[in-house]
């Protein structure tokens, strides 16, 4: 497999084609030596099944540690670090990557328990867990998804869940792109293996699955996020770090580079959305350095507010992020906004938590009017 290629595998047999994508990439000759300690980097964002669409399906980790183990490589590790707000064991959990563990002996490393050291990442200092630098070669298994904050996330961005939490919130601070192109360098990527089985178009939480089945393997993080891009119907500038990240030298961002290799053909084409649900429900937020967990529970609450027919009430915007703190103002999600008149406590308050803060809001005004 060349660096400048995509391989794509389609079938609902997500173990065994994983298993044959690697194959048809010749994975093991990318790998130095058979003691070399391989790092398996799943998204397990937060505690929901795979088939929600925000997290990997731990099938598609089964074909990896499978085809490994057969070419007698023996010290590999599972490792992630869920969004602030969930806890990763209870991600591990839930999508059944306990069960891998126990089943092939692989540990599964919480990188939220994990301790941290700062590397300057080409100019810009950032936390990165520990165990990432025991690796020898890095394998990132992220889900082509939407995300409320930077339109898409794939390949690049899954490299959040290997810093702390507090990182985490730092890289909302300045800004979501800068940090997340710099960890690009910071974090090489030595093989991508993505799941595009059924990633939520419009949230990173998941609850809208577009079925595609359909697993990926690529060389390049930036060039594979690129053609993501393409793929989900965004311009590459529209998705800042992307461009950023291959200035920065982590790879290609011309979509139109990518050698795509075709290993079987869908029996029928998947059906993508035409729009996404968020462009909207984004109008009504005024958001100012939020962090993910908090403004990625605020839109799908949102949503369930338009689908009651609720949504049109809302008559101003409601402010959300760590820009907020220590400010007044009327309406506030999170307790970066406590000071005003009307805030939900919570780091992060919860979907259903907002959900109904906001629907009791609503109704509220309305007796008031």
């Amino acid at each position: 497999m060349e660096n400048d290629e995509i391989l794509m595998i389609y079938g609902e047999d997500f173990k065994e084609n994983t298993i044959r994508l690697l194959e048809e990439a010749n994975l093991k000759e990318r790998i130095v030596s058979e003691e070399s300690r391989i790092g398996i980097k799943p998204n397990l964002v937060s505690p929901s099944e795979a088939s929600w669409g925000a997290t990997t399906h731990s099938e598609v980790v089964a074909g990896i540690i499978e085809y490994l183990q057969k070419y007698g490589y023996k010290n590999l590790v599972m490792l992630e670090g869920s969004w602030v707000g969930d806890k990763t064991g209870e991600a591990v959990t839930v999508c059944g990557f306990d069960q891998l563990s126990e089943k092939y002996g692989v540990p599964f490393l919480d990188m939220q328990k994990d301790t941290s050291s700062v590397k300057n990442c080409a100019g810009l200092e950032l936390k990165i867990c520990d165990q990432v630098e025991t690796l020898d070669f890095l394998i990132n298994v992220p889900v082509m998804k939407g995300h409320c904050q930077t339109k898409i996330t794939c390949a690049l961005k899954n490299m959040k869940g290997l810093i702390p939490n507090s990182e985490k919130r730092h890289f909302h601070a300045m800004g979501l792109h800068r940090p997340i192109a710099h960890l690009a360098v910071g974090i090489p990527q030595d093989f991508i293996v993505v799941d595009n089985i059924c990633g939520d178009w419009d949230f990173e939480d998941g609850g809208n699955p577009v079925v595609m089945n359909r697993v990926m393997a690529a060389a390049d993080p930036v060039l594979m996020d690129a053609w993501v891009c393409h793929e989900m119907g965004y311009e590459v500038k529209e998705v800042p770090y992307i461009t950023m990240a291959a200035q920065l030298g982590a790879g290609c961002d011309d979509w139109q580079a990518a050698k795509l290799r075709k290993i079987n053909f869908p029996e029928k084409e998947a059906i993508l959305p035409h729009k996404r649900k968020i462009v909207e429900l984004q109008d009504a937020v005024e958001e100012v350095e939020s962090c993910s967990a908090c403004y990625g529970y605020l839109i799908p609450a949102l949503d369930r507010l338009k689908e009651e027919g609720l949504f049109s009430r809302l008559k101003e915007k409601i402010c959300i992020g760590q820009g907020y703190r220590g400010k007044t103002g009327n309406l506030g999600i999170g307790n970066c906004t406590r000071k005003f008149s009307h805030s939900l406590s919570g780091c992060p308050p919860t979907e259903e938590q907002i959900y109904e803060f906001l629907k009791k809001y609503l109704e509220d005004e309305e007796h008031e009017v």
